[in-house]
């Protein structure tokens, strides 16, 4: 029986000290409490707890990737759609992560999802397709300072897609097109515009120099000649042929 209660006692020692004994790597923080209250946040490496009176919580402190489940928004111009993002976030006070919330986890993907929900609610439909940096800079701003007194940095927030039905896509590519018509005619009647505006300016000049016209005139007949198959018929104007004509009258008149 001696022998016997020795090796019991013996095995019984192993066993607590066995149980005494935790192991917390790198990454990892144990929160311990002693007789329920809290004591210490302990690790990395080998913690030695008390049996019976010392409890160990772990909590990792690696960057936690959470996807938000689609979301069903109105946004402000009264437009339906579903959004869905992705939440990275990682506990810095493993303490606060324990005690002021009883599952971290859970309860930050349930903040983030009505987060999401109240941010892009108040926005209009044309920020949610152009303005996602802006809104995700919102959101993450929003569930940082919800989640601070949780011991939770929320690092990144993205969101992933942003659903339409058909009808609504329609009407998106008609307000599209109907802009990009407008700016082709806008962009148009600017030309016409110019171009106007030029044409005044070289009637202006080309109205001071009579001798700029006929070069002018010059240069039309020389660029219409140089088509081999067209014949044209054009008046020939009196101020290029007057001095001819003046001549010839001085010759008859010497003659009679």
């Amino acid at each position: 029986m001696g022998y016997l209660g020795s090796l019991a006692f013996l095995v019984l020692l192993l066993v607590a000290v066995a149980s005494s004994l935790r192991i917390l790597r790198e990454y990892e923080r144990g929160v311990v409490f002693q007789l329920g209250r809290f004591w210490s946040v302990k690790g990395p490496g080998l913690v030695i707890l008390i049996p019976g009176i010392q409890q160990m919580v772990k909590v990792g402190l690696r960057v936690v990737v959470l996807d938000i489940p689609s979301q069903d928004v109105i946004t402000r111009d009264n437009v339906s759609v579903k959004v869905n993002a992705v939440l990275y976030f990682r506990v810095v006070d493993p303490e606060k992560a324990v005690i002021q919330v009883e599952n971290y986890l859970a309860a930050t993907s349930q903040l983030a999802q009505t987060t999401l929900r109240a941010v892009l609610g108040k926005h209009e439909l044309d920020d949610l397709l152009a303005e996602r940096e802006r809104l995700n800079l919102d959101i993450q701003k929003t569930l940082a300072a919800q989640t601070d007194a949780w011991g939770i940095k929320v690092t990144i927030v993205e969101i992933k897609h942003v659903d339409l039905n058909d009808s609504m896509v329609r009407a998106i590519a008609r307000q599209a097109e109907a802009e990009r018509e407008r700016r082709a005619k806008v962009i148009h009647a600017e030309g016409e515009l110019q171009a106007s505006v030029k044409l005044a300016e070289a009637a202006e000049i080309l109205g001071r120099q009579p001798q700029a016209i006929q070069l002018r005139y010059l240069e039309t007949l020389t660029v219409i000649a140089a088509d081999k198959n067209s014949t044209i018929v054009f008046p020939l104007p009196l101020d290029i042929i007057s001095p001819l004509l003046q001549w010839a009258k001085s010759k008859s008149a010497s003659v009679e």
